[in-house]
């Protein structure tokens, strides 16, 4: 199977792969007499149905049957009080400088302590769709939280005779080395200090949530959080982390293939944070023109020995903003989590979208809403494209050379989204750079480089930058960016030098054209250049360099900046 499960007496005890302390600490409490196993889809949905707060709509679950669910199941609504995003402030990881374990697992065994009280339910699910690379996942969480439970079990792969054979029959990851994942989640959980527990070794400033990863042993603890997005990428964060030790470059993005004439395939993975376009451009339909095909558009692994490309979850957690109510997409959805309710005039109950309560109103659709949806794509990826919402950037450029491709990735800025719930103080309008749009990253930020580095140069593979947002105060929309992709998956994309740049062509689309002689353009292209060389500086000595990046990937940006003129 392809991760270890069980084991034979001769291979339990210290020092042996799957036994560790933080690991013991969590794996043990799954064995709980208050431990009840949820096997099926069905009981979750009847759990999440049955749970106080839920909202039943009157909104039928299409083709429920085929995920599991009864043919009359209905799609169901709980919202989680005034946090509707993720808190990536509350993030330990083991590994990191300054991150106390020795602490944060008396947290977690405190935690465990307290919950003795509670009825506990433990699922099972698959992350990553192929024979290739499936890792199995368990939660544990309490009674009341049953939403999260159903929404997990929802949003990854559940155990259907499918694909329980399929995970019986693939390959073991890591040569039988990499242990199942083991989480262990009480939202109602509350920080507060003991004779033998402090708090002091958590980030978040109020000391009332933690979400501790140690993905050297594909355990976490998550304390606190009521957001199911939590949940979800927390589980990814550590599939993620499997991915990488064993070969793979993990993906924060949406890959699609386009099925052109003559036999001939373009694909192209599109990074970007939630809000970025990312799942815009992976689903677009581009009015008809191309055959295409979906791999996802949030989560996927890259082989950068095959470059074949996996997904790692079956359904879709989407923003609902964009998707009023009786839009014909609603019909694919499964759950919805954060949106306001009302009834239609036929005395049905149905959703209010459009972020009306709150934002961040988010749902989970099935892998229906996409036609042509595929787990694998064997083709090799022919693209990367950077998602940037950054205004000195023209809507496209193309960068030559595997470092600068792979460095611009690494100093990917954009700005936050309504997913995610900031520190105290916080500008939600600042421009920030998130390293390859994965704020999910619990591994050394040199591992991404050298990954994507290799898909540039050793694989061929072409690297673009899409600026999806403002162009010096003008909007690029949806249109000029599907536009200027058509160009560049037909082959009639005309891309020339930038000015005085080296390794940077640029293609002029209508209004966006860069006037290089204005002094206040350039003044703003210069600082936004100098920003990213200040931040690969700084990552040499933040965290006593941990996500250190080799001198090449300075000096590709620097001179990118030298040649800004």
């Amino acid at each position: 199977m392809a991760t270890k499960a069980y084991y034979p007496i001769s291979e339990i005890g210290a020092g042996k792969v799957g036994f560790s302390k933080t690991r013991s600490i969590i794996e043990t409490a799954f064995y709980g007499n208050n431990v009840i196993k949820i096997n099926t889809l069905k009981e979750a949905y009847e759990l999440a149905k049955d749970s106080p707060g839920t909202v039943i709509t009157d909104m039928p679950v299409y083709r429920g049957e085929e995920f599991g669910l009864d043919r009359d199941a209905k799609v169901l609504l709980f919202n989680d009080g005034a946090i509707t995003g993720r808190y990536a402030t509350a993030r330990r990881i083991a590994g990191e400088p300054g991150v106390d374990c020795a602490e944060l697992d008396k947290v977690a065994m405190d935690a465990i302590y307290r919950s003795r009280w509670k009825t506990l339910y433990h699922a099972q699910v698959y992350v990553g769709l192929d024979p290739e690379f499936m890792v199995k996942a368990h939660l544990l969480i309490p009674e009341g939280e049953e939403n999260i439970l159903y929404n997990w079990m929802l949003n990854f792969q559940y155990m259907s005779d499918f694909y329980v054979k399929m995970y019986n029959n693939s390959k073991p990851v890591g040569d039988g080395k990499e242990p199942d994942i083991y989480i262990f989640s009480d939202p109602q959980w509350c920080g507060s200090d003991s004779p033998t527990v402090s708090m002091d070794c958590l980030s978040d400033p109020e000391k009332k949530t933690l979400c501790y990863f140690n993905t050297d042993e594909n355990c976490a603890c998550i304390l606190g959080m009521k957001y199911f997005g939590e949940h979800k990428k927390g589980t990814l964060t550590m599939a993620w982390a499997i991915a990488d030790r064993n070969g793979y470059a993990s993906c924060h993005g949406g890959q699609k293939r386009y099925n052109l004439k003559g036999g001939k395939t373009y694909v192209a993975s599109a990074f970007g944070l939630s809000g970025s376009g990312k799942s815009t451009i992976t689903h677009a339909k581009h009015g008809g023109k191309y055959d295409i095909t979906v791999l996802h558009d949030d989560a996927f692994i890259i082989n950068t020995d095959t470059c074949a490309s996996i997904a790692m979850e079956p359904s879709y957690f989407d923003k609902t903003n964009d998707y009023p109510t009786g839009c014909p997409d609603n019909t694919y959805l499964l759950t919805v989590q954060n949106v306001a309710a009302t009834m239609d005039e036929d005395g049905k109950v149905q959703i209010v979208t459009e972020d009306i309560r709150n934002g961040n109103g988010r749902a989970i659709k099935s892998k229906l809403w996409s036609p042509n949806r595929v787990d694998r794509l064997e083709e090799p990826v022919n693209a990367i494209f950077w998602i940037m919402k950054d205004p000195t950037i023209p809507p496209v450029v193309k960068l030559k050379g595997s470092a600068l491709a792979s460095v611009m990735g690494a100093t990917l800025a954009t700005k936050r989204s309504t997913a995610e719930r900031l520190a105290p103080g916080a500008d939600p309008d600042a421009l920030v750079v998130v390293p390859y749009a994965n704020p999910f990253r619990t591994y050394p930020l040199a591992n991404d480089y050298e990954k994507f580095k290799k898909l540039v140069e050793v694989k061929h593979v072409d690297c673009f930058i899409i600026n999806t947002g403002d162009f010096m105060d003008k909007k690029v929309k949806p249109s000029d960016t599907l536009g200027i992709i058509e160009q560049i998956i037909e082959g009639s994309a005309e891309f020339k030098p930038w000015a005085s740049f080296s390794d940077i062509d640029i293609l002029d689309w209508e209004g966006f054209v860069p006037d290089m002689k204005d002094e206040t353009y350039l003044k703003q292209l210069r600082a936004r250049m100098k920003d990213r060389v200040e931040f690969i500086k700084k990552l040499e000595t933040v965290k006593g360099g941990y996500d250190k990046l080799p001198k090449e990937a300075l000096e590709a940006i620097e001179k990118v900046f030298n040649e800004c003129r």
